[in-house]
């Protein structure tokens, strides 16, 4: 079969490489691949500055977005042949710590967890991968050619998952949302905050391309002015931030309503210094029961509320987020911008083209 691999650590290593088909461990499904998707992770990896391979090897095969049709399923798995699935990208650590041993491994304490695709565990970018049922997540047979967005609409799962844990601190009926970053987390935070019956507002640099209509079709209001004139304006209850810039990260901390939650997805680039007012921000947050809270990665909780809300989301406008589809034998444009990309696919299927 084929698969994308690369030496983690080495620039461009990036390659089709032909691999035996996986052998289905006791109790593992046999998935056909049909689509990886492709985010800033994955850049960082072909780029060498991010990944790790698994024991004892040297390539890994890249992919944590994925999507594929069971191929064999063992009697008790709960799983048929045919099922639509998508893979979970997190393993538990196995010491366990605190944290993984009671199934919330997107918490790890230690560091020790493996992650597909990325960390010491081969990823979906294959025709054929295999899954632990526990690890596999079914999904709604209409959402064929969109089941691909389940992973990153897991990763905003998990952080409305947190603003309501932090919410209920005390009375808490947020009414604005700020979404800052209308790249496919933003979008599809948006998405889940207006299913809420929010009043949800994205705010992105372009004015113009697909982002400004996929957030208008979503029935929220696009902003493209300055992050800080924005939230003076709004003073949101609630901001998903999804950008990880610095001024933007600064700007949203400071100018939410009373008892504002700001939930930071985006990861920052480290080395850009900026000056802030440490004090003022401080007694702003202090003053007003404010609360930042980071969000990374998802467990299988998070992943069943994504397939549920991509079951209950717009297809049409989901496939719009899917600005692109690549061939899996051209992968390489996948890892290169284009104008008015929004989501890129690599098609490990020719259905998927």
């Amino acid at each position: 079969m084929r698969a994308l691999t690369l030496i983690p650590g080495q620039a461009d290593s990036v390659t089709l490489t032909d691999e035996p088909d996986p052998e289905p461990g006791d109790g593992e499904l046999l998935v056909h691949g049909l689509a990886l998707g492709v985010c800033g992770t994955d850049k960082e990896i072909v780029a060498g500055r991010y990944g790790w391979p698994p024991e004892g090897r040297e390539r890994l095969v890249l992919g944590h977005e994925s999507l594929g049709r069971v191929e064999h399923a063992p009697e008790g798995s709960g799983f048929t042949e045919g099922d639509l699935v998508a893979g979970v990208v997190r393993r538990p650590d196995p010491v366990p710590c605190g944290a993984c041993a009671r199934g919330e491994f997107d918490m790890c304490r230690n560091g020790e967890y493996t992650e597909r695709g990325i960390k010491q565990r081969d990823g979906f970018g294959s025709e054929r991968w295999t899954v632990e049922p526990e690890y596999a997540i079914r999904l709604d047979p209409a959402l064929e050619r969109v089941g691909v967005l389940v992973e990153p609409t897991s990763v905003v799962a998990k952080a409305w998952e947190q603003v309501e844990v932090i919410g209920r601190r005390s009375w808490f009926e947020p009414q604005t949302v700020l979404v800052t970053g209308a790249g496919p987390i933003g979008l599809l935070a948006a998405m889940i905050g207006t299913h809420r019956g929010l009043d949800v507002h994205v705010l992105d640099r372009v004015d113009r391309g697909p982002k400004p209509e996929l957030v208008a079709r979503l029935g929220a209001t696009y902003h493209h002015a300055d992050a800080a004139e924005v939230m003076r304006r709004l003073e949101p209850d609630v901001v998903i931030e999804a950008t990880g810039a610095g001024r933007v990260v600064l700007d949203v901390m400071s100018g939410t309503s009373g008892y504002g939650i700001v939930c930071l997805t985006g990861v920052s680039s480290p080395g850009r210094s900026l000056e802030v007012d440490v004090g003022a921000l401080n007694r702003e947050i202090v003053l007003e029961n404010d609360v930042v809270v980071g969000s990374v990665n998802a467990n299988q909780r998070h992943y069943r509320a994504a397939a549920d809300a991509l079951s209950a989301a717009d297809t049409e406008w989901l496939d719009g987020l899917i600005t692109r589809r690549v061939p899996l034998a051209d992968f390489g444009r996948a890892f290169t911008a284009e104008d008015h990309d929004v989501k890129v696919v690599i098609a490990l299927d020719d259905s998927q083209g």
